[in-house]
């Protein structure tokens, strides 16, 4: 988790008080522990789609890259290689 002083809550008391819980979502994402180790974080559908762009627009700019590198493999071989690990 990252080092700045998030707002956090018990996995019991986000059960009991899952309203509550979803409206702070609203202002910050608050992280859910149980026995003191964090295990999810509650966001707002709205942090998330930004989250969920910057994470698409990172991986398209990784693939611009590789596909400029003479060691590009094309994508008939992409998709044999990742048949093979993902069925290994």
């Amino acid at each position: 988790m990252s080092q700045i002083v998030q707002r956090s809550m018990a996995a019991g008391d986000a059960k009991n008080r899952f309203g509550e819980l979803i409206d702070a979502a609203q202002r910050e994402p608050i992280v859910i522990q149980k026995h003191g180790r964090a295990v999810a974080v509650v966001l707002s559908a709205d942090e998330f789609a930004r989250f969920e762009a910057l994470e698409d627009a990172w991986w398209g700019e990784q693939a611009k890259a590789v596909m400029k590198k003479p060691s590009f493999i094309g994508t008939k071989k992409s998709a044999d290689y990742m048949k093979r690990v993902l069925h290994a």
